[in-house]
């Protein structure tokens, strides 16, 4: 007994829908430091590989621009302000794509592990944080010891090669010095662009193997208890008395619809009493539908709404009774009972037509062909 209850205990289940979705609300979500210092470093190198040489230009005339000597500024101290800003601005337009460029690879890894989420929680100050035996406890935690492995996996990868490199490159680089100052700068600039491209490209080792561990413990870290799952579906399947209450306000939703459409209605069929049903029959209708019906003070409430609209009645019983018990609202008549409805509905235009031309009263249908079969005991 002791051991079912300790194993409930232990978190063995995966996180549900629910758990994950509560996560992303308070801003615990998968994240890989590795994946964005990678696409950082690789958007810069494979800019300056591209766009270097463009960008060492620009350098070039900002720096002659920015120390060219102009007497009017030399006299004048208050347009030095205004040469700073243009100055900053041309700096800050040459390198626009660069920046541009970062920012995106910035915002790219939650999208790569789907944890873009947007949550105020996250940014709310948490004390326990400066707790200094909380601090010691994740310094010497498993997740430190394996920064500190990456750290040293990634000084050993990008090191080895550099130093690879290097030695691949020593002819050139030592040729640099026999080379005229413009060739050697922009032939130094080209190595150091490569250099800097296979170095970060070599970090792509540690993304793929940051990326499925963080992931497998972020889930790890939600995952729940058997007590917890049972838990969370009964919080679902939700209390009894609000799940009454959810059902009473959808009847009572459902009831206004039903009542608003008895003003349509052609007739309305009655016990007399106990049930209404109102029936709806329009051109191009297969078969009249019935648009309301109820028992009791719902009846009721069928034949004075009804009533304040001038929409007919007829007493039939036995057709009212079948009408309630085989047919649900908004759908068509059983055909068994076309025939008496289709009386019904004779006499409503006959009563119109008396309405609108005078003439002899029409007489109700008395004895209407309902099956016995489909007439319930009365109530």
């Amino acid at each position: 007994m002791l051991m079912a209850e300790e194993s409930d205990l232990e978190k063995t289940e995966e996180p549900t829908g629910r758990r994950l979705e509560q996560a992303r609300e308070k801003g615990q979500v998968p994240h890989s430091r590795e994946l964005g210092t990678f696409l950082v470093l690789m958007t810069a190198a494979a800019t300056f590989w591209m766009l270097g040489g463009w960008f060492v230009q620009r350098a070039m005339l900002l720096t002659r621009k920015g120390f060219t000597l102009d007497a009017q500024v030399m006299h004048e101290p208050a347009l030095m302000l205004p040469r700073l800003a243009d100055l900053s601005i041309d700096a800050l337009i040459s390198f626009a794509p660069l920046i541009g460029l970062l920012v995106l690879a910035a915002a790219l890894p939650p999208f790569f592990l789907n944890a873009w989420v947007f949550s105020t929680t996250a940014l709310m100050p948490d004390f326990k944080r400066m707790n200094p035996l909380t601090g010691i406890g994740r310094m010497f935690s498993w997740n430190s010891l394996m920064e500190l492995a990456k750290a040293t996996l990634k000084a050993v990868l990008v090191g080895g090669v550099g130093v690879l490199l290097i030695w691949r490159e020593r002819d050139e680089i030592f040729g640099l010095l026999s080379q005229p100052l413009d060739a050697a700068l922009a032939h130094a600039g080209n190595l150091l662009s490569f250099t800097f491209l296979v170095m970060v490209a070599a970090l792509i080792l540690i993304v793929l193997a940051d990326v499925p561990f963080q992931l497998w413990q972020y889930y790890d870290k939600l995952k729940m208890t058997k007590e917890e799952v049972k838990q969370e579906m009964k919080e679902m399947m939700g209390d009894p008395f609000v799940k009454g209450r959810i059902r009473s306000l959808q009847m009572q939703a459902a009831r206004k619809r039903m009542m608003s459409a008895v003003p349509k209605a052609d007739v309305i069929v009655t016990n007399p009493t106990h049930f209404a049903v109102a029936l709806s029959y329009k051109s191009g209708m297969a078969a009249p539908r019935v648009v309301a019906k109820g028992i009791g003070v719902v009846a009721q409430k069928i034949k004075e709404i009804g009533a304040q609209n001038a929409v007919p009645m007829l007493e039939a019983p036995p057709l009212a009774r079948a009408l309630y018990k085989h047919a649900a609202i908004d759908d068509e008549i059983p055909s068994a009972l076309y025939n008496a409805v289709a009386e019904v509905l004779a006499y409503i235009f006959q009563l119109s037509r008396w309405r609108e031309t005078g003439g002899n009263y029409p007489m109700p249908p008395r004895s209407l062909p309902v099956p016995p079969e489909l007439v319930p005991e009365a109530m």
